[in-house]
C-alpha cells in the first residue's frame, strides 16, 4: 500500500522554501516601509562598521581614519577610500542569515544561540571586507569596484550559506 504523502526530504525542502519566502517578504516590506525611511538603524550600523574597520586598519599599521565631516567614510591617509552605505552595512546580511536559520528545519533552542553567533560572525566578516576594500583602494584602486561587487560578495554570501 502506498501513501499520498511526499518523502520527508521533499516536505522539508518545501517547508524551507515557503518559510524562507514568507520571511523574506516580511523583511522586505518591513525594511522598505519602516527601517529604511527611519534611517537610524542603517546610520548606526554604517557608523559602527566604518569606525571598527578604521580601528582594525590602524591596529595593523595603516593610516586609516574616519573623515571629520562624514562618519561613514574611511580615509586612507588623505584619500577618501571606502564609503559604508546603507546596503553595505551588513543589515541585509543579518536578515538573510536569520531568515535562513529560522526556515531551516531544526530545534528552536539551537537557533536561539546560533542566530546571534552567526550574526556576530557575519559582522566580523563585514568589518574585514570593508577594511580589505580600504587596503585594496590604497594599493590598487582600479580593482576596488570589481572586488566590492564580485569577490567580496561571493566570499561573504558563501560564508553565510556555509553557516
Amino acid at each position: 500500500m502506498t501513501t499520498a504523502t511526499a518523502p520527508l526530504p521533499a516536505r522539508s525542502l518545501r517547508r524551507f522554501a515557503v518559510l524562507a519566502v514568507v520571511l523574506y517578504l516580511i523583511w522586505f516590506f518591513g525594511y522598505e516601509y519602516w527601517v529604511l525611511p527611519d534611517g537610524r538603524l542603517n546610520s548606526l550600523l554604517s557608523n559602527n562598521i566604518a569606525a571598527t574597520a578604521a580601528m582594525v586598519l590602524r591596529a595593523i599599521g595603516f593610516p586609516a581614519r574616519i573623515a571629520p565631516d562624514d562618519s561613514i567614510l574611511i580615509m586612507m591617509g588623505q584619500q577618501k577610500a571606502v564609503y559604508v552605505g546603507d546596503y553595505c552595512n551588513g543589515l541585509v546580511l543579518y536578515a538573510l542569515f536569520t531568515g535562513f536559520v529560522l526556515a531551516y528545519p531544526g530545534p528552536l533552542r539551537r537557533k536561539v544561540w546560533f542566530i546571534p553567533a552567526g550574526i556576530f560572525i557575519v559582522y566580523l566578516l563585514n568589518v574585514v571586507r570593508v577594511a580589505a576594500l580600504a587596503v585594496n583602494f590604497l594599493y590598487s584602486f582600479k580593482t576596488v569596484d570589481f572586488n566590492h561587487h564580485y569577490t567580496f560578495t561571493f566570499i561573504v554570501y558563501g560564508c553565510i550559506f556555509l553557516l
